[in-house]
C-alpha cells in the first residue's frame, strides 16, 4: 500500500510543475486541430475522388 501512496504523492508533485494552458490557449488549439483535420479530410477526399474516377475509366 505504501508504494501506491508514494506513487500518488510523486504524481501530484509532478503535476504541480506542469505549465497548464490558459482557457483561451486551449480554445485556440482546439479550433486549430479541428481546422487542420477538416483540411486534411478534404484534401484526401479530393484525391480519393480523382483516383476513383481514373480507376473507373481503366476498368
Amino acid at each position: 500500500m505504501s508504494r501506491i501512496t508514494d506513487y500518488l504523492k510523486e504524481t501530484r508533485a509532478e503535476l504541480r510543475h506542469v505549465n497548464w494552458p490558459t482557457r483561451r490557449q486551449a480554445a485556440v488549439f482546439t479550433v486549430l486541430v479541428v481546422a487542420v483535420s477538416l483540411f486534411t479530410a478534404a484534401y484526401l477526399g479530393v484525391f480519393d475522388y480523382i483516383f476513383s474516377l481514373i480507376l473507373r475509366r481503366i476498368i
